[in-house]
């Protein structure tokens, strides 16, 4: 195990509360195992005005999570599993983590959920508003049933009260849209949420125009000025990628989630090598689309010392 990325719990979980607390705008990578945490955790690159970028946080996908198990993303993966997988990231990383909490269950798992999570460092949940077990958002002809909006909101307060620190933020995620529900439906959550123990709210897409999301955004603004409550909004931009994060942010955006992109690359370049291997009958063509083995050493912390 690496040990140039650890961090305490408590020196990690108000991170991100902290970096919205200061107005900053924030870029999360998802992350499925440690692997992918520490890839994660390190990209960065020299920008145009030669300022480094990197991601700011990482996302700890219930999708990704349950995929890289062969599971479908139906909340079938327990509970005790997804929370191993995110104690070997975080020992692994040094930055924030927003952890997926599906639905979150009832009140009863959702506070024992929120209470380990806290105590593994984790900077932000995120619950979504669909009834247990709820359906993958992105998948086609998938009928999603949404959760009474009061009910939810009051989940999410039992999820507060149960944390110690008050580092910890949990936002709700609006599945309207994903629902077909309609705009009208998804503000009039947007206005429950704000008006709750919700620290933020994160809306849902899969219209690739973009469209869909524009308008949220704007009413969502409007309503934030209407009721004078501006919690910070987090978009999931999956289905309109053709969006860049800088207009999101210069949109009112405040966090930006890429959701699953590290999975599906890792699927493609192990499936190439497959591919590769059998066709060559030897690796040695492979090796074009595979980390050298000291670069990996190197990341992980692997030596002859």
């Amino acid at each position: 195990m690496t040990l140039k990325h650890r961090i305490l719990a408590e020196d990690r979980r108000g991170l991100l509360k902290a970096m919205l607390g200061e107005g900053r705008k924030l870029r999360a990578i998802e992350a499925h195992n440690p692997l992918s945490g520490l890839i994660g955790n390190e990209a960065a690159i020299d920008g145009p005005d030669g300022a480094r970028k990197e991601f700011d946080a990482l996302w700890l996908s219930g999708f990704t999570c349950a995929s890289s198990r062969a599971l479908p993303d139906v909340e079938l993966a327990r509970q005790e599993r997804k929370l191993e997988t995110i104690e070997e990231i975080a020992a692994a990383t040094d930055k924030p983590l927003i952890a997926d909490a599906d639905t979150g269950g009832d009140k009863l798992a959702f506070r024992y959920l929120c209470t380990r999570l806290e105590a593994l460092g984790v900077s932000l949940i995120i619950v979504e508003d669909k009834v247990f077990p709820k359906r993958t958002s992105l998948a086609a002809g998938v009928q999603h049933d949404l959760e009474d909006p009061a009910a939810f909101a009051a989940k999410i307060g039992t999820g507060k009260e149960a944390m110690l620190s008050g580092d910890v933020l949990i936002f709700a995620r609006i599945e309207s849209l994903i629902a077909g529900a309609g705009l009208d439906d998804a503000l009039m959550r947007a206005r429950i949420y704000l008006d709750s123990p919700a620290d933020g709210i994160v809306i849902h897409s899969k219209d690739k125009t973009g469209e869909e999301i524009f308008a949220f955004i704007d009413a969502f603004n409007a309503l934030r000025h209407e009721t004078g409550i501006d919690k910070p909004l987090l978009c999931i931009p999956t289905a309109y990628n053709f969006v860049h994060d800088t207009e999101l942010f210069e949109r009112g955006v405040s966090v930006v989630i890429h959701a699953n992109h590290l999975l599906r690359a890792a699927f493609l370049a192990m499936e190439q090598a497959c591919e590769t291997i059998l066709r060559a009958d030897r690796s040695r063509e492979a090796d074009d689309i595979c980390v050298d083995l000291p670069r990996l050493f190197d990341l992980i912390g692997t030596g002859g010392k």
